[in-house]
């Protein structure tokens, strides 16, 4: 968590826009509990009693939430854009201004590619953090509160059994999360080596060729590519396991819990309404507890 103190030490400057970006995160987080809220008055109210006020206020409501959900969308994402670029401009022109005071050993210690990639290349996760990974801290955790709220609100039994079967796929998520960093880290290393690579030869083609070390540069080249390759095909696997891995694991516990509901509906203890509200915001849930066991 130390790197995100200091990004919020970084984001001072820019506090106004923040604070306006949270807000239309929080408003997005709520609106987005409350649509599961309102399946319980739609099938109940509209389609179980045909209730004809409920059938012309609901869909104005949905419209309306929709629309408002969708402005403060737009104005959070342009807004931690902007922060994070101006960051990132910030993190650049300060990193160059300290790698120009410094002395010709450090230049002899540093290959110019590693260099240049420290201010292109790393200086650009930071954006990231910022527009991704702060706006999932503060936009998920709302929408997870609300979205529990909802569920407990409309059936704490079933939330109770709910609770017991979701958080097994929590581990999983997490652990493919530190798979994801370790191998996104070695990749940013290798990028870094690669550009220095590539810097050096091209820099000195004239030395290169007059030691007639074409085909050793070229396999060095080669050589490094190709951990770098090694590295996204890893990426990629990984990412590729992990998603129908959750997906099957949400898939059980859904199967759980309609088995569970459904019976409680059968029996007359719940309505379809409340049950279908209820497991509307728990497949929610799904994706905002993804992005913030991932966020690191």
């Amino acid at each position: 968590m130390d790197i995100y103190k200091r990004l919020i030490k970084l984001a001072k400057p820019h506090i106004a826009k923040l604070a306006l970006a949270m807000i239309c995160m929080l408003v997005v987080g709520g609106l987005t509990s409350t649509l599961a809220f309102l399946v319980k008055p739609v099938l109940d109210d509209i389609f179980m009693e045909k209730n004809a006020a409920m059938l012309k206020w609901i869909p104005i409501a949905i419209i309306a939430i929709y629309m408002l959900k969708g402005l403060c969308s737009y104005a959070q994402t342009v807004l931690m854009s902007y922060i994070g670029q101006r960051i990132v401009a910030d993190v650049r022109n300060r990193l160059y201004q300290v790698i120009q005071t410094q002395s010709m050993s450090f230049f002899t210690k540093n290959p110019t590619g590693v260099l240049m990639s420290r201010i292109t290349n790393d200086v650009n996760s930071i954006q990231g953090a910022v527009s991704e990974a702060m706006t999932s801290l503060m936009k998920d955790s709302f929408t997870l509160i609300c979205l529990l709220f909802v569920i407990f609100y409309r059936d704490w039994q079933l939330a109770l059994v709910a609770m017991i079967i979701f958080p097994l796929t929590i581990y999983p998520i997490a652990t493919f999360g530190r798979k994801m960093r370790k191998v996104a880290t070695r990749t940013q290393v290798t990028m870094g080596s690669l550009t220095s690579l590539l810097q050096e030869t091209i820099s000195g083609a004239r030395i290169v060729k007059a030691f007639g070390r074409e085909d050793y540069e070229s396999s060095r080249f080669s050589k490094e590519n190709e951990n770098l390759l090694k590295l996204i095909l890893r990426s990629v696997s990984i990412s590729a396991v992990s998603s129908p891995f959750m997906e099957f694991l949400g898939g059980v516990g859904i199967a759980a819990i309609i088995f569970y509901g459904g019976y409680q509906v059968i029996q007359g203890v719940s309505t379809p309404g409340t049950f279908f509200s209820f497991l509307t915001a728990l497949i929610m849930l799904y994706e905002p507890i993804k992005r913030l066991t991932n966020v690191n």
